[in-house]
């Protein structure tokens, strides 16, 4: 029988313990003869992240032995820290950030010495017994950047190309005679801009020339691939959305398919892959639109684009082998997995589930695509998640609390996949409006720059316009707003609550308060990344004093729940420390959990548990 409850007092199946108990992150896939591999972290380890195998009879085997931990650090958000080739495995550990090689029958053994430098986007150079990857030099006060060659024998390092502040995806093509890459400069981030260098390579594998194939001052270049006859491909924005390219025989680059899509994720991480090849003409590949993953079948000879009837709204990542498509993907029921799928049988296995909890669809929100009305005549996007839990009804006439979610990044885009964190909200009763806002990525690069230099304006007028239109439908309650991020999307948050009044609470997970601060004490892929989200600094000062939170506390007057993790080396916690003490000051309700440990984002389960229940506990004391 429907019990009547006040939304936001519901009881929900959907507990912290559930979301935590047996869910794993599911990292990055790759195919390897036969068999299939992935990286998977697991918060009941301590966020370890281990190699998995499946082999062609269907045995799943742990292949990396605890206490290893496949992560990298360069840029401090990693990837492509690990590769496999006919049994033989090299992967980034991350103590003490040395390359290891492991055969499917032995220990792993170190290749390369300890030191205070970083390996990422590790690729094979069979020929010449060597890895290829981008290393980061953490032994002077700048670190260093530059591609490397690994001696698989010796595992002696030596310097390929250096010079440019970043570098990424070195690509080898099939002949091993040709090496490609992605480069970008101070203060450009990879999304703004990027170059695609070619180097042609002699037998002993050192450059013979290197020139630039592409990239405007105005283009952002992503994932860099070679087809299986060496042609050479990539992603490109230079005509507003990134879609795929190619050099062809006479030099010059056509583009292959033509639409108003995303064919890319932001370079946050290295090693994404988002289209492979199957044949020397076909290619399946994920794209986005509206916010919405897809999949296609692009055959680049007789230019056939065909869209495959999938139920996923979000794909992260894309490995072909002929027949056969490895995806790590979501629904919006569905929460990631890996997924086997024979595109042309349009057959599909599941090979691992990031949870293994099963909810009853019936307690899952299903999120409708919005689209309104915001600042200077604009329009931008969310995801809204009406409460929904089938054992409740609310009291007639009432209307549910609001959590806008601000995203990080800021680029990153909000997420159509099932999120159990999510659903511990709606089915609580609670409205959840998930903003892509100006900025975000997914719907060209017009709506990327609407960000540039007006980071605290455009990402709040968005959230707080996206508030206000669910509150002129009728679909939420004007006096119990919140709002809520992590990161960047944090710093959009106390921004909001600090210079707009249409929020009643909020909850910052490691945001940023100090605009100064950060772009004086953070990592160096992000050290001018306020240049263009702000300012130069100092010449900006200014600006950068007038959008900073902590400069204007006595402007903020609502509750506000704080949480950091400790070891957290982008956001670090004196950004939040500092805003803490200058809210109790002026004795605003504030709460404050400190995770030891803890770095950029939550990776152990207690403290996932504790985050959730202390926001869920924050609410209904702030909304009765």
């Amino acid at each position: 029988m429907t019990k009547i409850a006040p939304f936001g007092a519901w009881e929900s199946p959907i507990t912290a313990d559930v979301i935590v108990a047996g869910t794993i992150g599911l990292v990055a896939t790759t195919f390897n003869e036969q068999d299939i591999y992935w990286l998977e972290a697991r918060p009941q380890e301590q966020g370890r992240n281990v190699l998995m195998r499946r082999t062609r009879d269907g045995q799943i085997i742990e292949v990396t032995p605890a206490p290893f931990n496949i992560r990298t650090r360069v840029h401090e958000y990693g990837g492509g820290a690990f590769l496999v080739n006919q049994g033989n495995i090299f992967f980034v550990n991350y103590s003490d950030q040395c390359i290891y090689h492991q055969t499917l029958d032995g220990q792993p053994k170190r290749l390369t010495i300890e030191s205070e430098r970083r390996y990422a986007d590790l690729i094979l150079d069979s020929q010449r017994n060597r890895l290829i990857c981008v290393r980061e030099d953490h032994q002077t006060k700048e670190p260093e950047n530059s591609l490397v060659a690994v001696d698989l024998t010796t595992g002696e390092v030596t310097t390929l190309v250096s010079g440019a502040d970043f570098y990424a995806a070195p690509r080898l093509n099939p002949e091993g005679t040709q090496l490609v890459w992605l480069s970008w400069n101070h203060p450009n981030m990879p999304w703004d801009h990027t170059e695609l260098w070619l180097g042609n390579l002699n037998r002993e594998g050192n450059f013979q020339d290197l020139h630039k194939i592409a990239g405007n001052t105005t283009e952002s270049i992503c994932q860099p691939e070679w087809s299986p006859q060496g042609t050479l491909y990539f992603v490109s924005d230079r005509a507003n959305w990134w879609n795929l390219y190619r050099l062809n025989p006479n030099g010059e680059i056509e583009c292959v398919w033509e639409m108003d899509a995303e064919f890319a994720y932001p370079h946050w991480i290295f090693g994404i892959s988002l289209y492979s090849f199957a044949s020397e003409t076909e290619i399946i590949s994920a794209y986005t639109q509206q916010g919405r993953w897809y999949l296609a079948y692009l055959n680049t000879q007789n230019r056939q684009f065909i869209p495959l009837d999938l139920l996923y709204s979000e794909i992260y990542s894309v490995q072909v082998q002929q027949q056969r498509a490895l995806l790590i993907a979501a629904s919006f029921s569905q929460a990631n997995a890996i997924i086997e799928l024979d595109w042309r049988e349009k057959t599909s296995t599941i090979i691992r589930k990031s949870s293994q909890i099963q909810i009853p669809s019936d307690y899952l929100s299903v999120p409708e695509a919005l689209a309104f009305p915001t600042a200077n005549g604009l329009t931008a996007y969310a995801w809204y998640y009406p409460p929904h839990n089938p054992d409740y009804q609310a009291p007639s006439g009432s209307l549910p609390p609001l959590i806008v979610k601000s995203h990080g990044g800021p680029t990153a885009p909000a997420s159509a996949s099932l999120s159990l964190k999510t659903q511990y909200w709606t089915s609580r009763g609670f409205a959840v409006l998930d903003v892509n806002y100006g900025g975000s990525t997914g719907y060209g690069r017009d709506y990327r720059q609407r960000l540039v230099q007006q980071w605290g304006v455009v990402d709040v007028d968005d959230c707080v316009n996206g508030a206000k239109y669910l509150v002129q439908q009728q679909k939420v309650d004007p006096q119990r707003l919140a709002i809520t991020g992590g990161s960047a999307g944090g710093y959009t948050t106390l921004a909001a609550l600090t210079f707009r009044d249409t929020f009643k609470a909020g909850a910052s997970y490691y945001g940023v308060s100090d605009l100064e601060a950060l772009a004086q004490d953070t990592h160096k892929f992000e050290s001018r990344y306020l240049d263009g989200l702000i300012g130069p600094y100092p010449e900006a000062k200014a600006i950068y004093v007038e959008r900073s939170p902590i400069n204007f506390t006595e402007q903020l007057n609502c509750p506000v729940i704080f949480l950091q993790g400790l070891e957290d080396r982008v956001v670090p916690p004196n950004q939040t420390e500092k805003m803490v003490k200058a809210l109790e000051a002026k004795g605003i309700p504030v709460t404050y959990i400190a995770f030891p440990g803890e770095q950029h984002g939550f990776r152990i389960a207690a403290n996932i548990k504790t985050a959730l229940e202390s926001e869920l506990a924050f609410y209904r004391n702030v909304f009765n």
